[in-house]
């Protein structure tokens, strides 16, 4: 802990440290709710999960709370605005989680939430429950020591970012004098490693699409048929490797015109962050060898570069045993992550095109976007950001580092494109957390300390 804490802040961390058991087994409670926003059987689940949220709220002392009820999965909304003249801080996060599947990998049930070494391990635990309830419980803590908010505060928490958020970037134009704010205060990132203070400040933006192939009328014979009807699998098996060479460079013509290149002393402080290439490939990644564009370094190829992923292929046949079927159809899950300076809009258009021009002989293609935001890039000298880093820095007793995220939040260009506002991107997971994977987790210590930081930077940023 830093040595230039406040009387005030200090009985922040107190406060904190009693209460440790109590904000533990809240978060227990949160996370043993199965949210997840992909399955409509969980529909139930996320109604419960938009509710405890408005209960956590309501018993911090924050006002006007709403569910509002979207097309899909309900948004809450609070706000806490007596202190005049002081800013107002936005805090946004979500409740609902990704599928916890394949659970034969889970060590423990994934919504029966379980500590092992220091650690939380529940679906949800890290992304984004866990970080989300730092800022309730910020709060809590603030009012209890001080009486009041040093600043005015609003609550968005949406249930379907891990969907893509369709609701939540409908509501944000709409509603701009309700979100009217001076800044917005993100926890969904990690730590650049363990105790290593560090804020976001550029994020890849998202372009998530279904490719479909279509070849005959029907399933065929393979033996009557094989030879002259065209394969759908095959079909857009052959589209997709045409799409990606073996070195990473994607081959959609103009994919990379309008790539901008990180500044040199961005690249310059990435160079210097505590990076094992051998660890990264080891202990994260667990494969033989890395892939990807061989003239950029592994943090620049996974921050600063557009890449193409395909994420699931279905189509034909593959239960038990054998059936010789040449399959009508086939679809392939494709995203591109983007950089900034990239166009959504001519990106897709780019993609279509490449679909149109390379579709196999007798396969007739069709992409669906789903769902596409563009990269985002946070300006680090920011007051709110300044304030950020120093609370920071004190609480983790480092500098504090700026890092970007090879992963897409695409509130935060609806905040700046519709509320003109930028969004500290100030989590408290770690890289090894395991979000999306089985055994996902989120360490306990940076739970408490996230919960004191948040308080401090309110404070701090108030004052």
């Amino acid at each position: 802990m830093g040595a230039t804490h406040t009387p005030m802040s200090q009985s922040v961390d107190s406060f904190v440290s009693q209460n440790e058991a109590r904000f533990l087994e809240e978060l227990k409670d949160f996370l043993r709710i199965p949210s997840i926003s992909t399955l409509p059987e969980h529909q139930p689940d996320i109604a419960r999960a938009a509710q405890f949220v408005a209960q956590q709220l309501k018993a911090v002392g924050m006002e006007n709370i709403e569910i509002i009820p979207t097309d899909k999965h309900p948004l809450v909304y609070a706000d806490w605005l007596h202190a005049p003249g002081k800013p107002t801080v936005l805090c946004y996060g979500h409740y609902d989680v990704q599928p916890p599947d394949p659970l034969e990998l889970w060590n423990t049930p994934p919504f029966e939430p379980t500590i092992r070494d220091g650690d939380l391990y529940a679906r949800g635990s890290a992304d984004d429950k866990g970080q989300m309830h730092m800022h309730i419980k910020a709060i809590e803590a603030l009012r209890a020591v001080h009486g009041t908010l040093p600043l005015n505060v609003k609550f968005l928490v949406e249930g379907e970012e891990e969907v893509g958020g369709a609701s939540i970037a409908k509501f944000v134009p709409e509603n701009r004098e309700k979100l009217k704010a001076d800044v917005a205060l993100v926890s969904d990132t990690a730590l650049y490693a363990e105790g290593i203070p560090t804020l976001c400040i550029g994020l890849r933006g998202l372009i998530y699409t279904e490719v479909e192939c279509s070849g005959p009328a029907r399933d065929l014979h393979s033996g009557l048929y094989g030879g002259a009807a065209p394969n759908a699998v095959f079909g857009l098996i052959e589209l997709l490797a045409k799409a990606k060479r073996a070195d990473g460079v994607i081959q959609i013509p103009g994919i990379y015109d309008d790539v901008k290149a990180p500044a040199a002393a961005e690249l310059r402080s990435w160079s210097e962050l505590p990076f094992s290439e051998k660890e990264f490939l080891e202990k994260e990644v667990g494969a033989t060898q890395l892939t990807g564009e061989s003239g950029h370094t592994v943090l620049e190829r996974v921050w600063a570069r557009p890449t193409l992923e395909v994420h699931g292929v279905a189509g034909g046949f593959t239960g038990a045993g054998a059936k010789t079927v040449i399959p009508a159809k086939a679809t392939a899950k494709v995203s591109i992550r983007l950089v900034p300076d990239m166009d959504p809009q001519k990106v897709i258009a780019g993609l279509r095109r490449f679909v149109e021009e390379n579709a196999p002989a007798g396969c007739k293609m069709e992409v669906r976007v789903l769902s596409s935001s563009p990269a985002i890039m946070v300006n680090p000298d920011h007051p709110a950001i300044a304030v950020a880093a120093q609370v920071f820095s004190e609480m983790l007793g480092k500098p504090t580092v700026f890092t970007r995220s090879g992963g897409s939040i695409p509130i935060v260009g609806d905040f700046g494109r519709h509320l003109g506002i930028p969004t500290v991107l100030m989590g408290f997971g770690l890289p090894d957390d395991g979000l999306h994977s089985p055994n996902e987790k989120y360490n306990l210590k940076n739970y408490y300390v996230g919960i004191m930081t948040i308080a401090h930077f309110l404070e701090r940023y108030g004052a």
